[in-house]
């Protein structure tokens, strides 16, 4: 028996990296999902791979409020509810305290904190009666500190406490969602992918030695999204091959 039978589920920035992964070990466990991202590239073909049946393809900016109430309509129409999102669209680009842009600051915000602030929104008023899993992709970075990367870990540390907040607000309401966040440390995804120069530095800095996969992260996702998890709500889950442990 599969570990998501009958369960339906969103994720954000699904056709590649992280999301898709996920998508793949969601359906392999027996959800259905709704696969968003800005980018329509390679959906059909994302599609092709989870099985029709499986799967819908909504194209979506997730940093607009009006690209959600869609999302969540086209899974009801086509799945009849939703029992998981999975908050996993992000993107990435290096600056530090003295020379950061406003508009490169306001546009790592915008997708990788409000588009999950969004989705935490929407979530709850599709989940608050019939319950569910809201699972936000924060990073190390919402951990600790990383000094060439200050708006992502502005945006990454914003949602690692903004889930806590959610997860408190829902227990208060007695709706019965679950909201957590996953840290993952450097892993093979297009975003880390796209500096192979960096690879042996980054490699380092993990005790393991080397970089996680996408579907080590995944794996996790796999679990919040499970009733496994039917006990944490408000947790941080790290997946980092020992990183912030030093």
């Amino acid at each position: 028996m599969g570990r998501l039978d009958g369960k339906v589920a969103i994720i954000t920035g699904g056709v590649k990296g992280f999301g898709l992964a996920s998508a793949k070990i969601f359906v392999r466990e027996g959800a259905k999902v709704v696969v968003t991202d800005v980018d329509e590239t390679g959906s059909s073909d994302v599609l092709n791979e989870l099985g029709g049946v499986n799967a819908i393809f909504v194209s979506q900016d997730v940093s607009k409020e009006d690209s959600w109430e869609p999302v969540f309509k086209a899974a009801v129409e086509k799945f009849g509810h939703v029992d998981v999102l999975l908050n996993n669209a992000g993107i990435l680009s290096f600056n530090d305290a003295e020379h950061v842009d406003i508009d490169e600051w306001h546009k790592i915000l915008s997708v990788d904190l409000d588009g999950v602030m969004l989705g935490v929104k929407y979530a709850i008023k599709y989940m608050k009666d019939g319950g569910g899993s809201i699972i936000n992709m924060s990073s190390i970075a919402g951990l600790i500190g990383i000094s060439n990367l200050y708006a992502y870990n502005a945006a990454k540390g914003g949602v690692r406490i903004l889930t806590k907040s959610a997860a408190l607000y829902c227990a208060e309401q007695h709706y019965p969602i679950r909201v957590n966040s996953i840290h993952p440390a450097y892993a093979h995804t297009p975003m880390v992918d796209a500096y192979p120069e960096m690879r042996e530095t980054l490699e380092k800095l993990h005790p393991v030695g080397r970089l996680g996969s996408a579907e080590e992260i995944a794996n996790m996702a796999l679990y919040l999204a499970s009733d496994e998890s039917s006990f944490s709500t408000g947790s941080e889950f790290v997946v980092d091959g020992g990183y912030t442990a030093q």
